[in-house]
């Protein structure tokens, strides 16, 4: 009978280590539970770097957009076109004193000038740039008498000058005061001459203009704002 109830105590200490067990597992599941369910670290091994913020990536953007900008303004204003104002009377009636103009760079690195087309080009004896008309080109005669431009003996269409012509023949005057004698155009040089004939210096008076010294060829007046003109052969 002792045996017995040693044994029966024995099964009660037993059972009762097994419950104490089990709470005991059962409270630590819990707790492994709720520490991975309150943890807002995602599962896995290593840190999880932080995504970069939307206010930072359109900055960076920006960015990157003002340096391409910055670049194209350096290539189009070096490279490409130049502005220009046009200082003094010399080119009236077309051009007007304080005029802005574009000057296309890189059209004469294409082709050559042709006759009409207005052109910017260095003076190194004045240590400046003149704009002038293209009159005659490399081989070509020229010769200006009064009122008369002849290349290759034949007068030259002028219609630029065609009103101004007109005007200053129905006051009893010629348009321009200064002729020059025949000769011919040397080989990468210009015959140019002011559209304002009498108050120009230009090849009359300075000879021909050596191609090497174009700046380029005057494309648009940009200023002021109100006479916005595209500049043809014929303007």
């Amino acid at each position: 009978m002792d045996q017995s109830r040693n044994g029966n105590i024995e099964d009660e200490i037993n059972l009762g280590r097994d419950e104490l067990d089990g709470r005991s597992s059962d409270k630590q599941d819990s707790i492994v539970a709720d520490d991975i369910a309150g943890s807002n670290e995602p599962l896995g091994s290593g840190n999880n770097p932080k995504k970069p913020s939307k206010a930072g990536s359109e900055a960076k953007e920006w960015i990157k957009a003002l340096v391409i900008a910055g670049i194209l303004v350096f290539v189009i204003r070096w490279l490409l076109v130049t502005p220009f104002i046009v200082d003094g009377e010399s080119m009236e009636p077309n051009f007007q004193d304080r005029e802005r103009i574009i000057v296309n760079k890189i059209l004469y690195k294409i082709r050559d000038p042709k006759p009409g087309e207005v052109i910017v080009f260095h003076v190194p004896d004045e240590q400046r740039d003149f704009i002038k008309r293209v009159i005659a080109v490399p081989g070509d005669t020229v010769q200006v008498v009064g009122d008369k431009v002849l290349v290759n003996g034949k007068e030259i269409d002028e219609p630029y000058l065609k009103k101004a012509i007109e005007q200053a023949h129905a006051e009893g005057a010629n348009y321009n005061d200064e002729d020059f004698p025949e000769g011919t155009v040397p080989e990468n040089h210009l015959f140019v001459m002011g559209d304002n004939r009498s108050n120009s210096k230009d090849s009359r008076m300075i000879g021909y203009i050596d191609m090497k010294e174009i700046v380029g060829r005057a494309e648009l007046i940009f200023w002021p704002a109100g006479e916005i003109n595209y500049i043809g052969r014929g303007y």
